[in-house]
C-alpha cells in the first residue's frame, strides 16, 4: 500500500511527530514508522536505568507537548515520583513518560489515524518521481508514501585519530562506542581507562564505571580539555540579551560577557539567548559560522549543554581526588603494548609527544556532525540528488520549514527532516524543547497539505 506519510527513524525526533500525527491527522490517514529499534522512541538516550543518567534539562522545560508545559512534570507526580520544576529527572524516567504519551494515543483507535510500525530498517529508495518515495527494507520487502520525514538523528563519531595510526592489535582494547556494547561488565576493578573526548558522554561513563565498582584511573582526553559547566541547583531567571543586528562575532561574544557582569550568575544570560538562537545562527554568514565552529564551538557546549548540579559535585570529586584526570591534547596513536595499550598524544601547547599506558580506550567523542556516513538510505538519497550535505557538514539542507532541498535547490514538497539533521539551519535542534516545536510544525504543515489533497480529489471526483 501507499502511505500518506511515513517516518523514517525510531528516536525521540520519531515519537514527538508521531504523538503530533496522531493527535491532528484525520481517522482516514495512514502513517508507517520504519525503524528497527525494539524501544521505538526512546532511542539509547532514554533507554537507561542508572539513576545517575540525568536529563540535561529541567523537568519544567521537558513535556514533549510545547503547548502543555506541565505535562511532564504531572506526569511524574501521577507516578509517586514528583519533582520540583528545577530538578533533573533521569533519562529512564523521559524514556517510559514518552511510551506512556504513545499509548494513550494508540488505545483510541476508532479515532485516530491508522499507524504501522514497520520493525524493519530503510537502506535504499527510488528517485522520489511521481506520487512519493518508495523504499527497499532490510527485511526483503518494500513501501511508498506519499510524504516523509527524515528522522534519523546522527551517528557515533569515530576515532579522533587516522585509522592506520590505531594499530590491529589494540581494536580489542577500544571501545568504539560505548552505548551499543556491555563494555562495562568486562571492566576490571583496577583497570587504567583512557576515555576520549571530555564531554557529557565521558561524564556518563565515568560515573557509570564507578558505580558498578570501578576503582582504577581514568584519563579523559580531548583537544581542549573542557568539560561540561554545572546548572545551579535552583535556576535563575533568563535575562534577555540585546544584540546589534548583524553582529559579528566578537560584538556578539562582547554583548554576552557585558551582559554576563551585570547578573548574578553568567548562566542567566547564557539562558536568555536561547530564544534568539536559531535566529542569530541563521543570521550569521558561512564564513561566520564556520569561524564559529573553529574557535568558539568547544566553550559554547561546556556553557549551553550544562549537567545536573548533583551530577557535577561527583565527578569534580572524583578529579579531586585524582581519580579522574583531564586532559588537553592531541590523539596521534593507539598501539598495542603487551597487556594493555599505548596511547600517543600531544599535550596542547607542547611540540614534544608523549604517551601512557590504558587496559581500555573508550570513545567518548560524542556523535558525527553529518548523519550520512552511517546510514545506506541516506547515502543512497544524496547519490540520487533528494538530499544534500549542508557545507558546514553538519546535516542535510532544509529551509526554514524543515522541507528538505536538494540537488535542485529546490524543495521536495514531499520530503521532510527533524532534529540533529537540520542542525545546518536551525544549529540548537537537538534538545527535546526544539525538537517538540519542530515536531509540531512539521505535523501541522502535513496535515495542511493532506488537507489540500483531499480538496483536490474531491474536486475531480
Amino acid at each position: 500500500m501507499t502511505y500518506d506519510v511515513a517516518i523514517v527513524g525510531a528516536g525521540f525526533s520519531a515519537i514527538a511527530l508521531t504523538i503530533n500525527l496522531l493527535d491532528i491527522l484525520p481517522p482516514e490517514a495512514t502513517i508507517a514508522v520504519i525503524g528497527d529499534d525494539p524501544g521505538f522512541g526512546r532511542g539509547t538516550a532514554y533507554r537507561t536505568e542508572f539513576y545517575l543518567h540525568r536529563l540535561n534539562v529541567p523537568a519544567a522545560r521537558m513535556s514533549i507537548f510545547p503547548d502543555q508545559p506541565d505535562d511532564f512534570t504531572d506526569w511524574l507526580t501521577s507516578r509517586g515520583k514528583a519533582v520540583s520544576p528545577d530538578a533533573f529527572a533521569s533519562r529512564g524516567d523521559f524514556g517510559l513518560y514518552l511510551r506512556d504519551r504513545l499509548a494513550s494515543r494508540l488505545r483510541a483507535r476508532e479515532h485516530r489515524a491508522r499507524l504501522d510500525f514497520v520493525r524493519a530498517k530503510a537502506v535504499s529508495c527510488n528517485d522520489g518521481q511521481g506520487d512519493g518515495i518508495s523504499f527497499v527494507l532490510d527485511t526483503g520487502g518494500s513501501l511508498r508514501a506519499r510524504t516523509v520525514v527524515l528522522a534519523l538523528g546522527v551517528g557515533s563519531a569515530g576515532l579522533p585519530v587516522a585509522s592506520d595510526r590505531v594499530s590491529a592489535a589494540a581494536r580489542g582494547r577500544i571501545i568504539e562506542n560505548p552505548w551499543t556494547m556491555g563494555w562495562l561488565s568486562h571492566v576490571g576493578r583496577n583497570n587504567a581507562i583512557c576515555v576520549l573526548g571530555s564531554g557529557l558522554t565521558m561524564i556518563d561513563q565515568v560515573l557509570s564505571l564507578r558505580a558498578r565498582g570501578h576503582r582504577g584511573q581514568i584519563r579523559a582526553l580531548s583537544r581542549r580539555g573542557l568539560v561540561p559547566m554545572p546548572h545551579l541547583d535552583r535556576r535563575s531567571e533568563p535575562v534577555a540579551v540585546d544584540l546589534p543586528d548583524g553582529a559579528e562575532l566578537s560584538q556578539v561574544l562582547h554583548a554576552l560577557r557585558r551582559s554576563a557582569d551585570d547578573v548574578a550568575d553568567w548562566r542567566s544570560v547564557i539562558d536568555g539567548l536561547r530564544p534568539k538562537t536559531q535566529a542569530l545562527w541563521q543570521g550569521l554568514t558561512m564564513a561566520q559560522r564556520s569561524r564559529f565552529m573553529r574557535h568558539a564551538l568547544a566553550w559554547w557546549n561546556i556553557h549551553r549543554h550544562r549537567i545536573a548540579p548533583d551530577v557535577h559535585r561527583k565527578f569534580q570529586a572524583l578529579v579531586a581526588d585524582g581519580t579522574v584526570k583531564v586532559e588537553a591534547g592531541f590523539l596521534s596513536g593507539i598501539h598495542d603494548d603487551g597487556d594493555g595499550v599505548r596511547v600517543e598524544y600531544r599535550p596542547r601547547g607542547s611540540q614534544n609527544a608523549t604517551t601512557f599506558i590504558a587496559d581500555l580506550v573508550v570513545n567518548c567523542t560524542g556523535m558525527e556532525k553529518a548523519g550520512t556516513r552511517h546510514s545506506p538510505l541516506l547515502r543512497t538519497m544524496c547519490d540520487l540528488g533528494l538530499i544534500r550535505i549542508d557545507e558546514l557538514g553538519l546535516g542535510i539542507v532544509v529551509d526554514k520549514t524543515s522541507r528538505v532541498l536538494g540537488d535542485t535547490q529546490l524543495q521536495n514538497a514531499g520530503l521532510f527532516a527533524v532534529g540533529a539533521l537540520t542542525a545546518g539551519q536551525f544549529w540548537e535542534i537537538t534538545a527535546v524543547p526544539d525538537i517538540r516545536v519542530q515536531a509540531k510544525r512539521i505535523a501541522e504543515a502535513i496535515s495542511a497539505e493532506l488537507h489540500v489533497a483531499e480538496g483536490r480529489a474531491t474536486r475531480r471526483a
